[in-house]
């Protein structure tokens, strides 16, 4: 932990029609290398918080999400207006979390993301260069680092 948190978080869409607060972060936090995470983010990774269903709430603009269901049952919401990514829903889904994206925060998050997941199909002009572990697919999947 590198910064001092300061609850709630807040969060919002490029344009700021979409707004959320926080109220904890955790228990996980990880860059996603994931071939979906790269195309939806136009990045390297995508880097997603999780907050209990509980911890999270829309401020604003939460009739102008859209959602996009991948072929393999992920479900990405972004603002209608800007196109900011604002979360992450897993295939199997049992809605005890949500995952948002990071960079939405309006201030620093107060913690460090824990893992990087999907490196087994991270761009090859990727270079990770710090500690953290790393995971072939999911937290589940096989260590590689």
């Amino acid at each position: 932990m590198h910064n001092k948190r300061e609850f709630p978080l807040r969060g919002q869409c490029l344009c700021g029609a979409v707004k959320y607060e926080v109220e904890a972060i955790g228990p996980r936090m990880a860059h996603c290398h994931c071939s979906m995470c790269r195309k939806f983010h136009g990045a390297a990774f995508a880097t997603f918080g999780e907050a209990r269903v509980e911890d999270f709430r829309w401020l604003e603009g939460a009739p102008l999400l859209s959602s996009y269901q991948a072929a393999n049952g992920t479900v990405r919401r972004f603002c209608s207006r800007c196109g900011s990514s604002m979360t992450f829903a897993p295939a199997d889904d049992p809605g005890e979390f949500v995952q948002f994206t990071l960079g939405t925060l309006t201030g620093p998050p107060g913690v460090d993301p824990d893992a990087h997941i999907f490196v087994g199909s991270k761009a090859a002009w990727d270079h990770i260069c710090d500690q953290l572990p790393q995971y072939e697919a999911g937290r589940d999947s096989k260590r590689i680092d």
